[in-house]
């Protein structure tokens, strides 16, 4: 079932960016007077179309989702009747062939700002980016980065919650190669500057990266109250209530949660026992922790949570969202961050001074789809963002096949005053199909050694 929800969402997601993407060259092709036969949505076998007139533009929908096309009269592909050849694209000017190609991914970058634009407005609701205990010996506390201080912003752009904050930081971390400036405030609301130096190595491999960063948002200091019971587990068999206040266990005082957690984990199957106090009556009770098994041992659990104060989260909650105007220029900035940080990255991969592991294959963008739908419509309103930006900066490389490609080809011919020769394009086109097929086969070996 949750592979049929991840596909679901993976093909909706992979839709809308090509759907758009397609209507970028089909919008521009009609306004620059070319004749378009087909817009599809998807590749392969036809399942659907409309068509007003015989002379008019076929819409449809094909098998195979993962993509699109549009179908225009031209000459190099089969022949074109006589009334058809001043619409045919060969035939335009170069200017009107280059914004035919480009608006494709142009249309990307557009949507991702549109996105971006509707989410500033909608807002959202996260954790406020509050630093918890910081580990000797890593990059933030080299930073002087103090438990308890609140990220403001980073390298001047605005981070209200904790996963806005570490999105910015850890693209910067890749994409860098200077010192990131942190605003941060204490909890008095005393502002604070720390410059986070990334070594090279660090930032090329993502797991070194967080281990090494040292940024961990700060745990809640819960107190030991049961929370929701599972029914029929060991919490359940002993008669604890939600509600119930643990005093101590094994006459050890337990003050927080997490101290109460850890002993239960480090006594599965052995009898603890409680003193608890229900109503303000101090009751005693008996508890045995199941043992589960995990990686690399055997631990105890009870099957109960503990109990959050609403008002405890709601302090901790942030809900950010910006006015029309001011949310739009925040997505045209963010779709201009993502593109240069995208296009710096491939630069840094090509160069071997970014790790690989940075690429993603078609699996994992599949997880991240399904992921980002589970968690909400904002959620998944960025996934399709970021995507887009990816999907404009990677058809604008100049690589034969992709838009970029054509467009080398119509640079070349605007200096040289002749069209590159066919046989020529051709030849880089076959290349450019063997490294985007070997590019793809990678990112799939990757996201299958991520799998197992």
């Amino acid at each position: 079932m949750e592979l049929l929800y991840t596909l679901f969402h993976f093909i909706v997601a992979i839709a809308i960016l090509v759907a758009f993407h397609e209507f970028g060259h089909f919008w521009v092709a009609r306004k620059c007077g070319v004749k378009v036969l087909r817009f599809s949505i998807g590749f392969g076998k036809i399942i659907w179309s409309y068509q007003k007139t015989p002379e008019s533009t076929e819409y449809a929908l094909s098998a195979v989702p993962l993509g699109g096309y549009v179908k225009m009269v031209d000459e190099r592909e089969g022949n074109v009747k006589k009334e058809d050849l001043p619409f045919a694209f060969n035939r335009q000017s170069l200017t009107a062939r280059a914004a035919i190609v480009a608006a494709g991914p142009i249309f990307n970058l557009i949507l991702a700002v549109a996105l971006y634009w509707v989410i500033s407005m909608m807002g959202e609701t996260g954790m406020r980016p509050i630093i918890g205990e910081i580990e000797k010996e890593t990059l933030a506390y080299n930073a002087g980065f103090v438990e308890g201080e609140e990220i403001i912003s980073v390298n001047g752009k605005i981070t209200p919650t904790w996963t806005e904050a570490m999105g910015v930081l850890f693209s910067l971390a890749i994409s860098s190669e200077q010192g990131i400036e942190i605003t941060t405030k204490t909890s008095e609301g005393i502002e604070q500057f720390h410059i986070l130096n990334v070594p090279e190595e660090v930032a090329m491999e993502p797991e070194l990266l967080y281990k090494r960063l040292g940024l961990k948002p700060q745990k809640l200091k819960l107190k030991p109250v049961i929370g929701k019971i599972i029914e029929g587990s060991a919490a359940s068999k002993a008669g604890l209530q939600q509600g119930d206040l643990i005093i101590s266990a094994d006459k050890i005082a337990i003050n927080q949660w997490q101290q109460w957690v850890e002993y239960v984990q480090q006594r599965p199957e052995i009898t603890i026992n409680l003193l608890i106090s229900r109503n303000e009556v101090h009751l005693p009770l008996n508890i045995t922790p199941k043992g589960f098994e995990t990686e690399d041992k055997i631990i105890g659990r009870i099957g109960a949570g503990v109990y959050i104060d609403d008002k405890l989260l709601d302090s901790l909650r942030v809900h950010h969202s910006l006015p029309p105007a001011e949310a739009f220029v925040t997505a045209v900035e963010k779709t201009y961050y993502y593109a240069f940080t995208s296009l710096k990255m491939m630069g840094k991969m090509l160069l071997g001074k970014a790790s690989v592991e940075n690429l993603s294959g078609p699996i994992s963008i599949a997880q991240y789809a399904g992921q980002s739908a589970e968690m909400g419509l904002v959620h998944f309103l960025k996934f399709l963002a970021i995507v887009s930006v990816s999907l404009g900066v990677l058809n604008l490389l100049p690589v034969p096949v992709l838009d970029g490609g054509h467009l080398m080809f119509y640079a070349i011919e605007a200096i040289k005053g002749s069209p590159v020769s066919e046989n020529i394009q051709v030849v880089f086109q076959q290349i450019g199909i063997f490294l985007l097929m070997s590019l793809m086969l990678f990112a799939v070996f990757l996201d299958i050694g991520r799998l197992f």
